[in-house]
């Protein structure tokens, strides 16, 4: 059951050493300096009101750009992207220990959410938080367009050359050469390397 995601503080279960490091990582760097470290490291350009904590999980594809008001954390897992990724103002990337994966030239629209850890819920007895949580990660190919205000759950799989319509949730694992719609998603359109369209299911 993959809708209910974990946006938790990744301090929360680490050692002292570990929770200081994150500390200063996450509050104490200046956005211009996150931005030129991430310029000169992969040759991304990151917007300064965007929020991306460097650490050693964090890889970003050369040319890779994040904008305004978007959130990429990667204290809990590897969160890694190919060359020439964009995510749009107001995206929110949150690996946990399964990591993000995407390939080269993936698109996000505004508000893409795309979170790979979840709360175990066997327990009706004991409260979600002190269940502990679960990753499997989550997969994206290359050539991907991801539409405004999709959620990408843990666990999923996308396939090169797919387009989720804006406003869908992904939570399973997709085929490549699809168009995705829906919430849950489904293939509503498989595409041809004609440029042709299979209205087939």
């Amino acid at each position: 059951m993959n809708d209910s995601t974990l946006i938790a503080s990744p301090a929360r279960d680490m050692p002292p050493s570990k929770s200081a490091a994150w500390f200063l990582r996450r509050f104490l760097v200046p956005a211009p300096v996150v931005s030129l470290v991430c310029f000169v490291r992969w040759r991304a350009r990151i917007s300064t009101r965007a929020e991306v904590e460097l650490s050693p999980n964090l890889h970003l594809g050369a040319r890779t750009t994040v904008s305004s008001f978007t959130k990429i954390k990667s204290s809990e897992g590897v969160l890694r992207t190919g060359s020439d990724c964009g995510f749009a103002n107001g995206c929110f990337l949150a690996p946990g220990a399964g990591g993000i994966e995407l390939g080269d030239n993936v698109i996000c629209g505004p508000n893409v959410a795309i979170v790979a850890i979840n709360y175990r819920y066997a327990a009706l007895d004991v409260p979600f938080e002190k269940q502990g949580t679960s990753s499997l990660g989550v997969r994206i190919g290359n050539n991907v367009w991801i539409g405004a205000n999709c959620s990408i759950l843990d666990g999923s799989v996308i396939g090169d050359n797919t387009i989720v319509v804006a406003n869908s949730l992904v939570n399973r694992r997709f085929p490549s050469n699809v168009i995705l719609q829906g919430n849950p998603a489904k293939i509503i359109l498989r595409r041809q390397p004609s440029g042709t369209i299979d209205h087939g299911g």
